[in-house]
């Protein structure tokens, strides 16, 4: 299928699908034209990459363990995935502490807030 269709099938629009193969996170076949052909596996990858970059995992993240979460066994896979799940929790520890940061400034501009609404009165 075509980008426009394989775009409407997944739900990613077509600069997303290009950026992807950019990133040479999909390689969609190419017909005599040129332009992309879309398979059904492609799409289903599309839709993991989906899924995997709404959990806020970074392109890089998501790079490193796509090539392994196939159907065929793999048997650098408990290697990979016991490395990218460290990553994970790394990225997710980050994360935490930024949060942490971000509720601290914002406790300190509510308080700031309360304080400058007092003092108008």
């Amino acid at each position: 299928m075509r980008i426009s269709e394989a775009s409407r099938v997944s739900g990613v629009s077509a600069r997303s699908l290009r950026y992807y193969e950019d990133e040479g996170l999909i390689v969609p076949g190419r017909c005599g034209n040129g332009y992309r052909d879309y398979c059904g596996s492609t799409i289903d990858r599309v839709r993991v990459i989906r899924s995997l970059l709404e959990s806020g995992l970074p392109v890089r993240l998501i790079k490193d363990v796509l090539p392994h979460l196939t159907a065929e066994p793999d048997p650098d896979a408990g290697v990979v995935c016991v490395g990218f799940m460290q990553e994970v929790q790394r990225y997710r520890d980050r994360l935490a502490a930024r949060i942490a940061s971000l509720s601290d400034q914002q406790a300190a501009l509510d308080a700031y807030l309360r304080e400058a609404r007092r003092a108008d009165r």
